[in-house]
């Protein structure tokens, strides 16, 4: 059954640490069963109950997964293996369309806020045992989001929208549970579920957001989550309109005990109106990052929600990092009061450069999605040879397999860059790349 290898140690940890190393280095394939739980047991001498609390132990990390009387397996997909893998290597002088960064022109300057963030910290010490979140951070959030109409709740502060849905996951979902993703979506999302030890259910995605028959389905299923992207959604540049949040609060009343989970992290870069979905359910998450607006290497994002999800939240928290910088979040709060963005102008350029490349390929014949953001998400017929072709051009794109659970082929194209002399010519090697290569003849 395992071929060459032999899984070894004495200890649930040890047997789990065993086949993690096999899994980790290729000697267990993807796919490739495991012993039943007694035979391992007897090979290895010891209780059945050791051997099964080793494979509940991979279970958990997204290692393996049992299939009733079929056994347990490695993982189809094992969660060490993130999407990353599935990316273009930009060679000298090709222009890369492909990351997924925002305009570093349109980013805010960083230096006066830090220091004037580091002066209030000699003045004002953050020692042990303070609060979690800097009180001006948290009004001027809480401003903003009664503005936006996002329910009042707790706020939490959390290293980045991510760090938020892994946290908010874990302090309700089991390993086995279920979550409702968008597809096409966030690779790291749909990286991090099944790293959980959770299962993916796929939702399609159009231009104005999930689809809500998808995600009546999915609950109806057994969902016990919903992941959202309020704007800005990637890959797709999906933002939910109000008509759409309406159909969607309705299917989720359907469902209360549900959770939701919001992610707005185009907050700044959009000029579309938030439509939230919150209060829907019993136990709901709104997120809000500062990465796209002011720079990917501000690792903050503020959190509000129900008081269980929040209470939940910030008590791991404690026992882990204990708490973001007071020094980040006190350089955020004067990025925010000095006016260093202008969110209606950087808003206006990502809007221009999205605009003019999806109508240039209209021009072409070519549908493209990109309603809010910094991407716009083309469909193609072959991700593989639409790639490589562009990249024989000159330009750089990011297949969509990166961003794909049973949605159909198609590239993601970062325009937080394009310059307008550059988009005729970007729309013009698509559409060669897209052309079907001539009939050959064999006379």
């Amino acid at each position: 059954m395992l071929g060459e290898y032999r899984i070894e140690g004495r200890r649930a940890a040890e047997i789990a640490a065993s086949v993690e190393r096999a899994v980790g280095s290729g000697d267990l394939e993807p796919g490739q069963p495991l012993p039943p739980m007694r035979e391992l047991a007897v090979e290895l001498g010891v209780n059945p109950n050791t051997v099964a609390a080793a494979y509940r132990t991979l279970r958990e990390r997204g290692v393996i997964e049992t299939a009733g009387r079929r056994g347990s397996r490695v993982r189809p997909a094992p969660a060490t293996t993130g999407r990353d893998s599935v990316r273009v290597d930009v060679p000298e002088g090709v222009r890369d369309m492909s990351s997924g960064n925002p305009d570093p022109a349109l980013l805010p300057p960083l230096a006066s806020a830090f220091t004037a963030a580091a002066a209030l910290g000699d003045h004002e010490p953050v020692l042990y045992g303070d609060v979690a979140v800097e009180p001006e951070l948290a009004r001027i959030a809480r401003t903003a989001l009664d503005a936006d109409g996002v329910p009042d709740g707790p706020l939490a502060v959390l290293s980045g929208s991510l760090d938020g849905v892994e946290r908010v996951l874990a302090a309700h979902l089991k390993p086995g549970d279920t979550v409702a993703v968008e597809d096409p979506g966030w690779g790291r999302t749909l990286d991090l579920v099944p790293a959980l030890g959770l299962r993916t259910a796929p939702v399609g995605v159009d231009d104005e957001g999930p689809r809500a028959d998808d995600v009546r389905r999915a609950l109806a299923d057994g969902a016990r989550a919903l992941i959202v992207t309020a704007r800005a959604q990637n890959p797709t540049g999906a933002a939910v309109s109000a008509m759409r949040a309406r159909a969607l609060r309705a299917v989720l009343r359907e469902h209360p005990e549900t959770l939701l989970i919001e992610d707005d992290h185009g907050h700044g870069i959009v000029d579309l109106p938030l439509h939230p979905l919150a209060g829907a359910t019993r136990h709901w998450a709104f997120l809000r990052s500062v990465a796209k607006a002011y720079g990917p290497d501000l690792r903050l994002a503020v959190l509000t929600g129900d008081g269980t999800t929040v209470d939940r939240v910030r008590g791991r928290q404690r026992l882990g990092p204990g708490w973001v910088s007071r020094l980040l979040q006190r350089a955020v709060v004067r990025l925010w009061t000095d006016g260093a963005l202008d969110s209606h102008v950087v808003a206006a350029a990502y809007r221009r450069r999205r605009d003019l490349l999806t109508g240039a390929l209209a021009d072409r014949g070519i549908a493209a999605h990109g309603r809010s953001g910094m991407n716009v998400w083309v469909p193609v017929p072959d991700e593989t040879g639409v790639v490589a072709s562009l990249l024989h051009a000159g330009w750089a794109v990011a297949p969509g397999a990166r961003y794909r659970l049973a949605a159909p082929p198609a590239i993601r194209i970062t325009v937080s860059t394009l310059r307008d002399e550059e988009t005729e010519r970007l729309a013009d090697a698509v559409a060669t790349a897209l052309r079907p290569a001539p009939a050959r003849s064999y006379v």
